[in-house]
């Protein structure tokens, strides 16, 4: 493993464990917190659409949002990795 992977898997790290070790605060959405203060600068807002479909549960709303990040990441990782053959690809050519 090369000292650059080493230290952005630190980094990695640290950007997860020190915001969860230092912030004193409350972990709620964002959704959460503008809905409160919409309620304080305009009581009567409505909104101006619902949702199609409303899940039965905070756990079945849970569920969707990983199902939702893992189909995500894995389009990402997919394209680095493709990005990445492509490179090692072109490099082996050059090397004939």
């Amino acid at each position: 493993m090369k000292i650059r992977d080493l230290i952005l898997i630190l980094i990695a790290i640290g950007l997860i464990v020190l915001p969860i070790l230092f912030v004193n605060g409350n972990f709620e959405g964002a959704d959460s917190q503008a809905e409160e203060m919409v309620s304080q600068v305009s009581p009567d807002y409505e909104p101006w659409f619902k949702p199609f479909w409303e899940p039965p549960s905070g756990e079945i709303e849970s569920l969707l949002f990983a199902v939702q990040a893992s189909i995500g990441s894995a389009i990402i990782f997919y394209i680095v990795g493709y990005v990445n053959g492509l490179k090692k690809q072109r490099e082996f050519q050059y090397k004939r």
